[in-house]
């Protein structure tokens, strides 16, 4: 495992990189944790500024494009430029649009503040990946790549839960969230920039801009079997975040902002959790109890929808939250292994493009359906599809462990 004595700088006084390596730890929660922090709060912008529903996709999808804009163009910059400074940038984007938020008006606002914290998001990503891959401990392999699977989702579930419970507490407080998140990304500026570096500047800065994705030659083969993996786990958060509250509310008949936060961490923070508890188990094996945990969580998810039972739902959402942990922790550990260091932030970025269009797509697409064929039909619809995605990737793995499929190339 690479260590941060491979880098020049190494020497430079500041935090040792056992310390360095919980701050950007914290940076990925955060981070995560400020993207799902507006999403229990639209329907109070929508009261308060009387926008049509049609604004919230347009928010959501203004999120997407730049997030994406940026995985494509400056995923791998950090390769080039070194982790520090280009976290250091997103981090400084990040502060710019939770103030955007904080002083937002008019749903203008919201989707200027969307813009920025989609490029910032999708900047940090992979060179935060890399960054905790190359700073972990060495008496720990492996936990960098267990906090990749694990940060995303607890931050999600953090922040929309935080988000929920401030605004149900205080009403008039929707701003609070972002004075808290701001704060807290001061002090990771801070803490990040007395953090040491970890790879060399190298040319090619301008070539790295050209839009693409990024699948190291070494990894093509296994990335086939395993990418649909994380188009079903991250499809399935696109689900919660996108219809989940209408479903909610639909069967309870509460309009509840509370309700909404506890539906996405009974997902997200299960996935957290669940990453957390599985990341010394071989890779093929969490992938295939990710599947499995998916296919079981989808069908009760169905079987919910179609009898209205609330209780149900909320425990398929529990048990698929298993299945996205696992899921997505499956093809961190069988593809990332088998990439050069320098290719790393390339590859996670590569990785998390096909997860945000699995995230985005089918939940615009949902959206729009939703008010032609109706809100149940459509879920049971999207849910089935993740069911088959799931049942695809565990097809895949056991042809791959039969004999002649040859040695396991999933990963430890």
């Amino acid at each position: 495992m690479p260590s941060v004595s491979a880098a020049p700088s190494r020497r430079r006084r500041g935090l040792p990189a056992s310390v360095a390596f919980w701050v950007q730890a914290s940076v990925l929660v955060v981070l995560m944790a400020a993207s799902s922090a507006p999403s229990p709060l639209y329907p109070l912008y929508q009261e308060l500024w009387g926008f049509p529903p049609v604004v919230i996709t347009v928010v959501f999808a203004a999120y997407v494009l730049a997030l994406l804009t940026a995985l494509l163009t400056v995923g791998s910059l950090s390769d080039h430029l070194g982790r520090r400074p280009v976290v250091l940038a997103c981090l400084g984007l990040e502060i710019v649009s939770m103030l955007v938020f904080a002083l937002a008006g008019s749903e203008a606002a919201l989707v200027a503040a969307r813009l920025v914290q989609g490029v910032a998001t999708g900047t940090a990503m992979g060179a935060l990946g890399a960054y905790l891959i190359e700073l972990e401990p060495p008496a720990r392999p492996g936990l960098g790549t267990v906090l990749n699977g694990a940060g995303p989702t607890l931050g999600l579930a953090a922040g929309a839960v935080a988000s929920s419970l401030i605004v149900a507490a205080a009403p008039g407080a929707v701003h609070s969230i972002y004075v808290v998140l701001l704060v807290l990304l001061v002090l990771q500026v801070v803490a990040t920039a007395l953090g040491p570096e970890t790879v060399a500047r190298r040319p090619g800065v301008l070539a790295s801009l050209r839009p693409r994705v990024q699948f190291p030659p070494a990894v093509r083969r296994s990335a086939l079997w395993v990418l649909p993996a994380a188009a079903a786990t991250w499809s399935l958060g696109g689900l919660v975040l996108s219809l989940g509250p209408s479903v909610v509310r639909s069967m309870t008949g509460a309009d509840s902002v509370v309700l909404t936060g506890l539906l996405v961490a009974a997902l997200t923070g299960t996935g957290g959790l669940t990453t957390l508890l599985l990341g010394s188990v071989r890779a093929s094996r969490v992938l295939v109890l990710g599947m499995s945990a998916l296919v079981v969580g989808m069908a009760a998810t169905v079987a919910g929808l179609l009898t209205g039972s609330v209780g149900l739902y909320f425990a398929a959402t529990v048990v698929a939250g298993v299945g996205f942990g696992a899921g997505f922790l499956g093809v961190l550990r069988t593809l990332l292994p088998q990439a050069a260091p320098r290719e790393r932030a390339g590859l996670l970025s590569a990785i998390y493009v096909v997860s945000y269009l699995a995230n985005s797509i089918p939940a615009v697409a949902a959206g729009a359906l939703a008010g032609r064929v109706g809100l149940v039909p459509t879920a049971v619809g999207y849910a089935g599809m993740v069911l088959l995605l799931a049942l695809f990737v565990l097809a895949g793995q056991a042809v791959r462990a039969r004999p002649s499929a040859g040695p396991d190339s999933a990963g430890s």
